[in-house]
């Protein structure tokens, strides 16, 4: 039982797991802690003490619950430490223990003391006997920690430094506010507390990976204060606006010394570092915002006023000088930004915190104006530019969601009242313009870099997703400039291959606004410039086909095409594209495709493309009925994927399989399980007719199925889920095509099914269990049912199964043993061929059912014979839909009772 022993180890070791936790680790934990009193001293050997604290973190680690706790968010979860242990830690000598042991040793041994503080002040509130309890613990935890930071023990080194900062975060993760306010010492504690912040701030140099965990404390403070109901000083007030000016004021300090070389990375381009501070900076800017504003404006405006200048000025100041400049500025402006977006959860009144965000607000805008004028204009090149420009994209992203998105457009008089004073900007309408005008000065201006076109176009393709931006949109003359004029000429990044992929989200976002207006008469104007790139491929000899020129070409209109055909969403959309590509332009595809074959940069983006224009997403491949533009699309798709097919499989595989040729298979077969299941074929017209195309495109489905090792297809995940979808659809579609196949070539497929539902991922799973579903449905009403069987594909499957007659058995006995003894999310998938299987054969069941008792332990087996048993009560031989409801539901009862000790 392959399956049952990598199902039952896991029953077995979670249950060993958790006899340990109740037997044995409370005793381990008391030993580790006698080990480390006896220890305690000058003269005792360091490898003892390591070995004794090394081991109580160990017990304080465990998995408690059979969770695997996530270090990713908020450090460590809440401990489930059980009842047990009660009495050990309310004894306030054991904390004690891990503070001594602290203040009198050093790395590692220090730094492992602190984490067992960290995860003793993240134990559950529960344990304790009740609150007196609980605030005596967090009392000693509030004074361990001020001790250290009085007599500054340990912080020199880093690795303590960085879990001290992780315990206080800690303390307010798992302690209210109104707990620590309470505490006697806290006035101490939060002091001392707010001036190592400061420090730490000072010397962000040292201390930059662990500045995350001080702000997580202090905005997770002041975000508790309006929920506090005693009436005890926080202290917070004076403290806040000192620690933000201090963050603010470290950052430009960490501009000047990139600008040195005194550091070798830039803080700005660590991109999940400045975003993890980021998240935490507008509750601490918010909590005295008038104050923090002030500040902000302060240091703003003369670099503002500098910079401006700097732009009118001829030669203009040195590079190292505007870079300096551009750095702070961009540290402001994404400051402004995080604060702006942090209106969404502030709960201070409304139209005083709108009054501040449009002064902040107008600064930026005030610095747009700027960035793009004289001798400005000659830095897109530089990465200090670029970077201030990211800056400004992340603020419009934040704006538009608070100020400007379809929730906010009535919301916001008071921002928009100061923006018009301010700057002239009085509605919405003049703001989207602004940054529709800034999308479009970054795609014309910027040619290679491609972070900087990325954000641009998915800021663009924001604007244009919402119901109501998208339509104020269509208003702006730069938008409709963009729309008539989307070429090389006029966007330079096109014409750079290392922007290409950006391509497809340029085109989709102009193809949603293109299509968001019901007029077809801009349709082909506004196609015009794709138009003629296919008509000049078209014209190329086949002599001058193989040129670097058109490799670019190809791989950019097809990436545009996809784009295009992304934006269609509805059956009139998607017509326009059809008829304006078939039947002109569907050639030029099959000839690059015969020509490129061995060229995935090229294959890649053209089959995508196709994969996207077959998809019948939202029923928009809907065709009259006297029209014939289905059975055309899927006699191109044919020709298509027969000709890559046969190519691909006659080249040599490289070292880089996936590269060359899997990612494209699993594109191709992706393209023929959307042809097949998108139902707007009739596919028995082919044979009819005497037509190739189904026949073909299936031959060849299979044909590259059959070619690629089981355990490649196992191995890359894209390839599976295209393999086993496109099983699923034959099984269920094109069963006599399945069935008619060699025996040998049946039990492969059939085989790879079984390997299938044992896959971890739970939609290649369902798909297995619906196609062999299928195959067991088909045998049991044309095989088991009948008298004889009646039709040749009756027939074959009959030999398929008495040739091969373990292959529905194993199946079964994998169902089984994935229900019984594996915490499968779709058991309700997996029940379905469960049925159809036990009805082909009873006798099939009944012997596994002895395999299976005969595996448990002698004093279950007659209990789970009972489960057994109820499995089947008042199931039917019919594969009726009630009668397939009711086996599942005596399933999931059968799990429960069988899984019960």
């Amino acid at each position: 039982m392959n399956q049952a022993n990598g199902g039952l180890p896991l029953m077995h070791h979670r249950k060993i797991a958790c006899s340990f936790r109740d037997l044995a680790l409370f005793q381990i934990f008391q030993i580790s802690l006698t080990s480390l009193r006896q220890l305690k001293g000058e003269g005792t050997d360091i490898r003892l003490k390591e070995q004794a604290i090394n081991l109580a973190l160990k017990c304080l680690s465990y998995d408690f619950v059979g969770t695997t706790l996530d270090e990713s968010s908020e450090d460590i979860g809440t401990i489930q430490i059980p009842s047990a242990w009660r009495p050990v830690l309310e004894d306030t000598s054991t904390i004690q223990l891990f503070f001594d042991y602290y203040a009198t040793t050093k790395p590692p041994l220090s730094k492992e003391a602190l984490e067992c503080l960290i995860r003793l002040a993240s134990v559950r509130r529960s344990l304790f006997s009740g609150d007196a309890e609980r605030t005596a613990f967090l009392t000693h935890l509030m004074n361990g920690t001020t001790e250290i930071l009085q007599r500054a023990q340990g912080l020199g080194d880093h690795e303590n430094y960085h879990e001290y900062c992780r315990l206080l975060d800690r303390l307010k993760i798992n302690y209210q506010l109104s707990e620590l306010v309470s505490v006697e010492s806290y006035g101490d504690w939060i002091r001392l507390v707010a001036e190592f912040t400061i420090q730490s701030l000072q010397s962000w140099q040292w201390a930059s990976n662990s500045v995350y965990y001080l702000l997580g404390l202090w905005s997770r403070l002041v975000s508790s204060v309006p929920f506090l109901k005693i009436n005890s000083p926080t202290f917070l007030d004076g403290y806040v606006p000192q620690i933000t000016e201090a963050y603010i004021s470290s950052r430009f300090d960490a501009v000047q010394a990139v600008a040195q070389g005194t550091i070798t990375e830039d803080p700005l381009e660590n991109e999940e570092l400045l975003h993890d501070q980021l998240d935490n900076l507008p509750y601490l800017c918010r909590f005295q915002y008038e104050k923090t504003s002030m500040f902000i404006i302060k240091l703003m405006e003369p670099i503002l006023q500098s910079y401006t200048e700097a732009a009118k000025m001829t030669p203009s100041m040195s590079n190292d000088e505007l870079s300096v400049m551009e750095g702070r500025l961009t540290w402001l402006v994404h400051i402004i930004g995080a604060i702006i977006k942090g209106r969404q959860s502030s709960s201070a009144g409304a139209e005083s915190q709108e009054i501040i965000d449009g002064e902040l607000a107008a600064r930026v805008f005030q610095l747009i104006q700027v960035t793009d004028t004289g001798s400005h204009i000659q830095r897109y090149g530089e990465r200090a530019k670029q970077r201030l420009d990211l800056a400004i994209l992340c603020f419009f992203q934040n704006f538009q969601n608070v100020y400007v998105g379809d929730q906010a457009m009535h919301s916001s008089k008071q921002l928009y009242l100061r923006l018009s004073e301010l700057l002239g900007l009085q509605d919405h309408l003049v703001v989207l313009n602004v940054i529709v005008g800034k999308i479009a000065t970054n795609l014309k201006c910027y040619t290679q870099a491609s972070d900087v076109i990325e954000q641009t176009l998915n800021l663009f393709q924001e604007l244009a997703a919402g119901y109501m931006s998208g339509r104020l949109l269509l208003k702006l003359e730069a938008v409709k400039f963009i729309l008539g004029h989307h070429t090389r000429e006029y966007f330079p990044f096109l014409d750079d291959f290392s922007c290409s992929q950006n391509r497809t989200t340029f085109y989709f976002t102009l193809g949603r606004m293109l299509f968001m207006e019901d007029s077809p008469v801009k349709f082909k104007p506004a196609m015009e410039p794709i138009q003629q790139v296919l008509v000049t491929l078209e014209a190329t000899p086949d002599s001058s086909f193989r040129t670097d020129a058109v490799k670019f070409t190809l791989i950019g209109v097809m990436r545009d095409l996809r784009g295009i055909a992304m934006a269609t969403n509805s059956r009139r959309t998607h017509g326009l594209l059809f008829d304006w590509l078939y039947p002109a332009h569907m050639p030029l595809l099959l000839r690059a495709l015969n020509h490129w074959t061995d060229t995935p940069e090229v294959t890649t983006p053209l089959l995508k493309f196709m994969a996207e224009f077959v998809f019948n997403k939202s029923q928009r491949l809907t065709f009259d009925s006297s029209s014939p533009n289905g059975i055309l699309l899927f006699r191109e798709v044919s020709k298509l994927i027969v000709a890559y097919g046969t190519g691909i499989m006659a080249l040599p595989t490289p070292s880089d399989a996936y590269a060359f040729k899997y990612k494209g298979i699993w594109i191709m077969l992706t393209i023929l399980t959307r042809a097949l299941a998108g139902n707007y074929v009739n596919f028995g017209v082919f044979e009819l007719y005497g037509d190739r195309a189904l026949a073909d495109a299936l031959d060849i489905g299979l044909k590259i199925s059959l070619w690629m090792p089981l355990e490649d297809i196992l191995g890359y995940r894209k390839v599976a889920r295209a393999y086993f979808a496109l099983l699923e659809v034959l099984c269920h579609n094109h069963t006599t095509v399945i069935v008619m196949l060699e025996t040998s070539t049946f039990a492969r497929i059939v085989g790879s099914l079984e390997g299938g539902l044992k896959c971890l991922d739970v939609s290649i799973s369902t798909q297995c269990a619906s196609a062999v579903d299928n195959l067991a449905a088909f045998y049991f009403n044309n095989v088991t049912s009948g008298e004889s069987p009646s039709s040749p594909a009756a027939v074959q499957m009959a030999r398929h199964i008495s040739e091969c007659p373990t292959l529905f058995p194993e199946i079964l006995k994998s169902l089984f043993e994935i229900v019984l003894f594996e915490d499968c999310a779709n058991q309700w998938s997996l029940s379905r061929p469960m049925l159809s299987l036990i009805l082909i054969n009873e006798q099939i069941f009944n012997d596994l059912k002895a395999q299976i008792l005969a595996s448990q332990p002698p004093d279950q087996q007659q209990r789970l014979a009972g489960c057994f048993d109820k499995l089947m009560n008042d199931v039917t031989r019919t594969l009726e839909p009630k009668n397939r409801d009711k086996f599942t539901q005596n399933l999931t009862l059968f799990r429960h009772d069988f899984r019960a000790k």
